[in-house]
């Protein structure tokens, strides 16, 4: 099925929205992971993304993204002056990911104070964007839904103590993903909701004792 939005495209800056619009919304997606806007970025592009991206302004967007500017903000076009009066560190590199990665593919590594997250992300078209890998754990974040991420230890009963802490808090689970590298070890988990918990049920799962971090991905569809 084809949608008004495939066809007439986002409301966006730029004048792509694969290069743009859905390059912009996985820095937003990215950003998420760090808790705000990051110190240092490495920034790595793969096929399309890589030959033209920077004659289509993915360099721009991304990092627009990465400081919390949405695909349709006038900031975008000097978003690149901007990270550098701001005096963050950012680097871009051209790279292959993957055989099989999608043309316009970005791995995103980001650092923020003590934290530190790496995230793969593709921009599909029309402004939808699909992360497959945070972390090192395969994904499948659309940024169509609000969406909490977290890594804890593969212990009993977790998904029923998060999602009864959701319950709680009238928060519906709209997908729910989890893997884990090996038995016993750390496990992580995706949890796509209808409704966008607020800091106070972020804060909540991350008191949990066997959590090590939870952080809350917006909602970054049109």
């Amino acid at each position: 099925m084809v949608s008004l939005l495939d066809i007439i495209g986002p409301v966006m800056v730029g004048p792509s929205s694969s290069h743009t619009a859905g390059a912009c919304r996985l820095g937003l997606l990215a950003r998420c992971l760090v808790g705000g806007t990051p110190d240092r970025a490495r920034i790595e592009l793969h096929g399309s993304f890589a030959r033209t991206g920077e004659g289509h302004g993915t360099d721009k967007a991304i990092v627009g993204g990465l400081m919390g500017f949405r695909p349709d903000d006038e900031r975008l076009r000097t978003a690149l002056e901007i990270m550098e009066r701001e005096g963050l560190d950012y680097a871009f590199e051209k790279t292959t990911i993957s055989d099989d990665a999608h043309p316009n593919t970005v791995r995103i590594t980001l650092e923020r104070g003590d934290r530190r997250a790496q995230m793969i992300g593709a921009s599909l078209g029309a402004g939808r964007v699909l992360v497959t890998e945070i972390d090192g754990y395969p994904v499948e974040v659309s940024g169509n839904h609000d969406t909490i991420v977290l890594v804890a230890e593969d212990v009993k009963g977790s998904v029923a103590r998060i999602a009864g802490l959701l319950a709680d808090a009238n928060m519906n689970i709209a997908t729910l993903k989890l893997s884990r590298k090996e038995r016993g070890g750390d496990a992580f988990m995706v949890l796509e909701l209808d409704e966008r918990p607020g800091e106070d049920v972020r804060d909540a799962i991350r008191a949990l004792p066997w959590v090590h971090w939870a952080f809350r991905l917006d909602k970054v569809s049109a």
